[in-house]
């Protein structure tokens, strides 16, 4: 799955994303609008990660919800 099929299928997917990070709340993810790099600014800021840090686990998590 590609970023453009994740944003089209945010809704769907904002479950599957809170199951892994738990920390954020639904107004996060509603922020991130399914943009990879709105997500891994969330990330960052919910869990004190670096920016590649939180990058890998989002493409990580991309690949499973494939």
């Amino acid at each position: 799955m590609n970023w453009d099929q994740i944003e089209g299928k945010w809704h769907q997917l904002k479950g599957s994303a809170q199951q892994k990070w738990g920390k954020l709340t639904d107004d996060d993810l509603d922020r991130a609008e399914g943009n990879r790099e709105k997500l891994v600014g969330v990330i960052q800021e919910k869990y004190g990660k670096t920016k590649e840090e939180a990058r890998e686990e989002v493409d990580s998590w991309m690949k499973s919800a494939a």
